[in-house]
């Protein structure tokens, strides 16, 4: 049973987890839409100021398709299933190099044992707060690109690994390297797509510019900070309003750091299956009820920095 129906009626919550596939299309639209209209800005006005601002757009849109993909994890993105399954993997996550049926079966445990011991994405909040100076070596290393080479490492480590430990069960080994190459054959198919949009519309470095560099430097960025405005410096608790975040963000913070009411983390986590778009009507509903002061909230992305860096040097 999820937390919310404590708070919420079951009518409320029909009403609140409506599926539409129009809004599935304008979504996706929107985030390709911002995409390609970040690569037209620098091609019209090709300036240092127009490709860092492209660079910082098309980054923040690699997360808004994570996002999307967490939607399609939640079967919430479509009301259609198998569209959902689709565009989920193919117009999500592929692109990214992202596996939406393993990131699904993670992320089902993080939902089930939230900021416990066995909460996967613990170590991703775990650390925090921490120091103000540590704080700025890791978005450093996010924006130099060195989290995101390191993350690709690990990522073939993980699976070099598995085939390893699978060596003496010639089956089972086949059915490891089968996956990994599978995974792997995916995402360069996705990314050879967008190489090959690229390059027709401007020239094959366009691929490394304005793909390849804002999966490895601000996306990685954008992905830390969402993860430690929802579960970073919150309680260590199975209380569902104090150990998950949600963040207020202006217009600003939504282009570059929480497009598609990913700020609404609590909201999400109490009825997990409720479609983003309706994550502020429920927030509504449970403030009406008066359960705002026992929500863990914050008035920004700024204050969250500032309570995850709050550790004495």
């Amino acid at each position: 049973m999820q937390p919310g129906r404590s708070y919420v009626s079951p009518d409320e919550i029909r009403a609140l987890s409506a599926r539409s596939d129009l809004w599935g299309v304008a979504l996706l639209v929107h985030c390709w839409g911002m995409i390609a209209g970040a690569v037209a800005l620098f091609a019209l006005w090709p300036n240092p100021l127009t490709f860092l601002l492209a660079v910082a757009l098309i980054g923040s849109r690699q997360l808004g398709l994570a996002i999307l993909m967490h939607e399609a994890a939640h079967n919430a993105l479509f009301a259609n299933r198998r569209l959902n399954e689709w565009a989920g993997e193919w117009l999500c996550g592929r692109p990214i190099l992202a596996d939406l049926p393993a990131y699904r079966r993670y992320h089902l445990q993080h939902h089930r044992f939230t900021q416990t011991d066995a909460d996967p994405d613990l170590a991703l909040s775990s650390s925090y707060p921490t120091t103000r100076a540590s704080m700025a070596r890791k978005l450093l290393r996010d924006l130099t690109g060195r989290t995101g080479l390191k993350l690709m490492a690990i990522r073939l480590a993980y699976h070099l690994r598995l085939a390893g430990e699978a060596e003496d069960d010639p089956a089972e080994l086949d059915l490891t390297i089968g996956y990994f190459v599978r995974q792997l054959n995916r995402g360069l198919l996705a990314n050879a797509v967008i190489f090959a949009l690229l390059w027709a519309a401007g020239a094959w470095w366009w691929y490394l510019a304005f793909w390849l560099l804002p999966l490895l430097t601000w996306f990685q960025l954008v992905l830390r900070v969402r993860n430690i405005a929802e579960h970073g410096a919150v309680e260590r608790s199975e209380d569902p309003f104090r150990n998950v975040r949600t963040t207020r963000a202006n217009w600003l913070e939504r282009t570059f750091f929480a497009p598609y009411w990913v700020n609404w983390h609590l909201e999400h986590h109490l009825v997990m299956h409720i479609p983003a778009r309706n994550l502020p009507r429920l927030h509504a509903l449970l403030v009406a009820r008066g359960l705002g002061p026992r929500m863990t909230t914050a008035r920004g992305y700024g204050e969250v920095l500032r309570l995850a860096a709050a550790r004495p040097a």
